[in-house]
């Protein structure tokens, strides 16, 4: 978070990510490392946190609703 309570630059960069369509296998996974120089390991981390922060609702609604949907039913069918 910066200091006057936005996104950081990564920060919207991954909600960024998740919003894109990718176009093979291992293609978002290469992206993730040469565009944000993160592991996937963190980027996921990352995004997991923001399906919970109001900032990045805010931001990037369409995404983060969906994330939440998905996460949602992922939870239902354990």
């Amino acid at each position: 978070m910066t200091d006057d309570g936005r996104l950081t630059a990564t920060e919207a960069a991954v909600l960024a990510y998740e919003g894109r369509t990718w176009s093979g296998p291992g293609a978002k996974e290469r992206a993730i490392r040469e565009g944000l120089g993160l592991t996937p390991v963190r980027y996921y981390q990352l995004l997991n946190a923001l399906m919970d922060d109001p900032r990045a609702l805010e931001h990037a609604p369409g995404t983060v609703n969906r994330l939440r949907r998905i996460r949602e039913a992922q939870r239902a069918r354990r």
